[in-house]
Order: C-alpha cells, then sequence, then structure tokens
C-alpha cells in the first residue's frame, strides 16, 4: 500500500474542478480546499453543499436559532450556524484520520472540550438539519448514521416545504429513536435545554 504522502506532498486544490469526487478524503484534504464552493465529507466521501441557503430556510434557521441562544444564555452549553465544521472522528482525532466533516444548520455543544479554533471535534448534543432540495437521500442515510454512530443526543430535521420538524432521540443502548412527527400548532422541548419551547407556527413563520 502506498504510504498516505507527507503534509508537504499533499495537493491544495484551487478550483472544484481539480477534486475527483470518487476519492477518499479526510480532514487534512478538506483543509487544502482553497475555493469558494462548500462541501462535506460523510465517510470519506464528498457531497457538494446546496447553493447559498434560500431566504425561506435562513428565516427558519434563525426562527430556531434565536429562541436556542436566549435559552442558553448563563448557560456552558453553546449554540452555533453554519458554516461551522464538525469533525466526527472514529478512531483518532488526528485530521489525516478524520473522514467525516459536516456543515449542520445548527448544532447544541455542551462540552467545551470539542470546542477548538476550527469548530467542534466530536459529537454536539443537538444536530439541526434544515432540508432544501439539494439534499439527496444517500446524504441523508449517511448523515443519519455517521450522527448515530457519533453518539449525537438529538438530530432534528426541519421541512421548510412540508412545515414539519422530526427528531432522533439516542437511546441508552446508543440507537436513534423516532419521535412524533411535528408541524404548526405544536411544540418542541428537550431535556438538553432546560426552558426551551420552539413553537412550530413561529418557526415556520414567513
Amino acid at each position: 500500500m502506498k504510504p498516505y504522502p507527507t503534509e508537504d506532498e499533499l495537493p491544495t486544490f484551487k478550483t472544484l474542478n481539480e477534486v475527483d469526487f470518487s476519492a477518499t478524503y479526510s480532514y487534512a484534504d478538506y483543509m487544502r480546499f482553497e475555493f469558494e464552493e462548500r462541501l462535506e465529507i460523510i465517510k470519506g466521501h464528498l457531497f457538494k453543499m446546496s447553493p447559498a441557503p434560500s431566504r425561506i430556510h435562513q428565516g427558519i434557521l434563525a426562527n430556531i436559532f434565536g429562541p436556542i441562544y436566549n435559552a442558553l444564555k448563563g448557560k456552558s452549553c453553546r449554540v452555533y450556524s453554519a458554516p461551522f465544521d464538525v469533525r466526527l472522528a472514529k478512531k483518532s482525532v488526528n485530521d489525516k484520520e478524520v473522514f467525516t466533516v459536516v456543515q449542520p444548520d445548527i448544532v447544541v455543544v455542551c462540552d467545551p472540550t470539542k470546542l477548538d479554533k476550527r469548530g467542534c471535534i466530536g459529537a454536539p448534543d443537538i444536530v439541526v438539519e434544515i432540508l432544501s432540495p439539494g439534499n439527496n437521500k444517500k446524504e441523508l442515510i449517511n448523515k443519519y448514521e455517521v450522527y448515530e454512530e457519533a453518539g449525537v443526543k438529538e438530530y432534528w430535521i426541519v421541512s421548510p416545504s412540508d412545515k414539519t420538524f422530526f427528531r432522533y432521540i439516542l437511546d441508552d443502548k446508543g440507537k436513534f429513536q423516532p419521535t412524533k412527527l411535528l408541524t404548526e400548532g405544536e411544540e418542541v422541548t428537550t431535556t438538553i435545554i432546560p426552558g426551551l419551547k420552539l413553537i412550530l407556527e413561529e418557526v415556520f413563520q414567513d
């Protein structure tokens, strides 16, 4: 097997056209992407992120982020919105051995040791993905798997087109359990953020 190249030998990618989407990539490779287009790495495979989020997408993000931010004032947990790198390491936190790097729309991290200058290394407590037409089925299946494997406590999936809110909660065996599909007229609370109440009619309000 050919040894992994040294830091000096690793290529720099200046345009998206230089990227081989059939190859396997690590976070070390990801750090050498110099183009503006945003990509995620899931299990070593590259996925193009959707173009700039729509106005409605951004509005929903703000309607979720705001109440979470307010509920966390004075608490140890922190909330961040994309672009914010989440590195989900399996065996090692070495950049060359991290093969999943995602940028969820919103993350809540309650363990400060997981935060560094480059984002989050390890599983956030909450991951929020707001769906867009650019999300493909394979991407969503892979994200479900890596979030579950990493130990994300709650995975929220928000659909602007259907105005629905779905949540997976990690059980004591490390497996995601689905909850009831929620929509306008209902509310969301979580034990991770005491005092938070997301009113879905307000979340989807344009």
